[in-house]
Formats: C-alpha cells, structure tokens, sequence
C-alpha cells in the first residue's frame, strides 16, 4: 500500500464491479446474487477497506476512540489492565470500545473490521498471535496498533506486556526447588492463546529438564472456570497415588484447585501443594492464599495507554516499541515442601 487509504471506487475495481453495485452490497445485499456478493467480498477483504459509519465525523479529525479486543469477558483475567489502560487514555480525552472474541482468531478479525467502521483512532490487541488477516487490515488502515499482554523485542507492532515463558518457568521452578517430584499440572486450552501455550511450554520444559517424568493422566487441560477446576482436581485426587503438588496455568485454575482439594478433606498445602500464574485481585484473600507469579496488569495497561496516545497523537513517533513489564513469583501459603514418607 502506498499509504492511502482504500476507498469504494477501489473496491469496485478490484471487484470488477460499478462502485453502486458495492455500495448496494453493504446497504442491500440481499439485492445482489450470490456469486456478486461473494467477489465484492473477496475484495474487500483483499484491499483491506473501511466504510465509515462514523459519518458525522469530519475527514481528518479524531474520534477520540478507542478499540480494545480482549479474548473473553466472562471473567475478570483482563479487568486490571482494562481499567488501568481506560484511566490513562482518558486522562487525554479518549475513550474505549471493548470487544471480546471468546478465543476465536477468525471473529476477532470481523470485530476488529467493525471498530474501524466507527472510525477507532487506534486499536489494542491481546497477545501476540492473530490471523494474518488482522494484521493487514491494520496495515491497510495504516492506524495505531498496540499489542499487550504478552512480550516480545520483536513484534510486528508495539508490544506492552510480560514474558510468560518466564512465568512459566519461575512458577516450575519453585515447585521444583522445594522438592516436588510428583507434579500435575492444570492449564487452560491453549487455541487461540498464545500467553497460556507459553505458560504451559515453560512449566513443561522446566519439569522434563530436572529429569522428572510427566504422566500423562496427570497434565489437565480445563476451561477458565472455577467449578470445571474443582471438579477436575477431584477427579485426580480420587485415586491413592496423589501428586503433591498441581501447578495451574493461572489462578482462576488454582482456585478451584482448592476449593476440590478441601471439598475432599486435603490439606494445602501439607497433602497438596497448589499454585497458579497471574497474582488477581482476592488471590492474596483466599485461604490458604495462593503462591503464583505476578503479571504487573496494571502497569502493563498504564504503559500501553501512554504508548497508544502517543502513537496517535504525534503521527512521527518511531515506530514499534517493545516493553516489558516483569513477571514477579509471589511466596504465599498454599505452596510447600513435599511431606516426607
């Protein structure tokens, strides 16, 4: 792209229709045949093109939106960062539209087309890993892009979050360092999640390198929730042969993880140690409070607020930035050496 934007009569030609005949298609699609509707598409999506529902806003001023996609908001995972990237670009006159995609790279890239129909001023993503169709919307758009959550020196756009390999592996090697040998592990589905794969990879690796072997009825995948947690970590400790301590992939897991081991009369962490990743808002409350690894949400959404106003506020700031803000482990009572005998 040469740096302007796609309009309808680009469209048209692309598609090789009149620039009517695309404008029927979004405002009366059902007018046109199949076979039409399905080429203007393909060119749409070829060309990356926008049309501005935001008709009252005049060409070349800002909107003062927003747009943050997150994966879910059936829990509070991303309240933190949310909150604290809303407070800081508020701060300068921008609010934010929130959208979810539910894990689901393919609607991310329709929501994301959706935002920038309401003329968004830039856009925040979480993680790393989206389809390529997303990143060459932003490209043909040419707007500001801020990637957080997950870190990495060398994305694609700006980059404001932690490096959960190495959460992964600080939360593994505590367990490890205290004298666990028989370790399970809980982690979410990782489709369409790049920071929980890394996570599990890390805590993997970290197990397997200190010559432990990992049993396969004892490496969990369980879906965010607190009961599905529960009553997984019930089910594994059914049998005589217990682990003694359960590594989880982040603390909702790791909740419900103690509440399955008291449901069953286990101590935590003398008959079971127990720890999560993510350090959120009551796992400091619940007893016995939980040892994890702090991912700094708050930080990471105030740095990314400063990083995307800037962005958009002087179209001449450098280009991708990277910053990472470091995961920290978190000591606390539901993580213990293993009893002996």
């Amino acid at each position: 792209m040469d740096g302007k934007k796609v309009d309808i009569i680009s469209v048209a030609q692309a598609a090789r229709v009149s620039p009517s005949t695309v404008s029927r298609y979004f405002n009366h699609p059902t007018l046109l045949k199949t076979a039409t509707r399905k080429k203007i598409e393909r060119a749409v999506k070829r060309t990356g093109y926008i049309r501005n529902r935001a008709a009252q806003t005049i060409h070349g001023k800002r909107s003062g939106t927003i747009g943050f996609v997150v994966p879910t908001l059936d829990h509070a995972i991303f309240a933190e960062v949310v909150q604290a990237f809303s407070d800081t670009v508020a701060a300068e006159g921008f609010n934010i539209l929130l959208a979810s995609h539910g894990y689901d790279l393919e609607q991310e890239y329709a929501i994301l087309r959706k935002l920038l129909e309401h003329r968004v001023d830039g856009v925040v993503l979480t993680g790393l890993d989206h389809d390529d169709a997303v990143f060459q919307l932003i490209d043909s758009q040419d707007i500001p892009c801020v990637q957080v959550w997950n870190y990495a020196g060398n994305a694609r756009y700006s980059t404001v979050g932690a490096d959960n390999a190495l959460a992964g592996t600080l939360i593994a090697q505590h367990v490890l360092e205290l004298g666990h040998s028989k370790i399970a592990c809980m982690f979410p589905p990782t489709a369409g999640n790049d920071r929980a794969n890394d996570r599990r990879d890390a805590v993997l690796d970290a197990i397997t390198a200190s010559g432990i072997e990992l049993r396969d009825a004892w490496l969990l995948t369980t879906v965010y929730s607190i009961s599905a947690s529960k009553r997984d970590t019930m089910d594994l400790l059914s049998s005589s042969d217990r682990p003694t301590a359960l590594i989880c992939g982040n603390d909702i897991l790791a909740t419900g993880a103690l509440y399955g081991a008291a449901a069953l009369g286990l101590r935590v962490p003398q008959d079971l140690s127990i720890v999560g990743v993510g350090d959120f808002k009551g796992s400091s409350e619940i007893e016995p409070a939980l040892t994890t690894v702090r991912l700094p949400a708050k930080e990471i959404g105030q740095q990314a607020g400063d990083t995307l106003v800037r962005q958009i506020l002087d179209s001449g700031s450098a280009g991708a930035t990277s910053l990472h803000c470091a995961p920290e482990l978190v000591v606390r009572g539901s993580c213990g050496a293993p009893r002996q005998g």
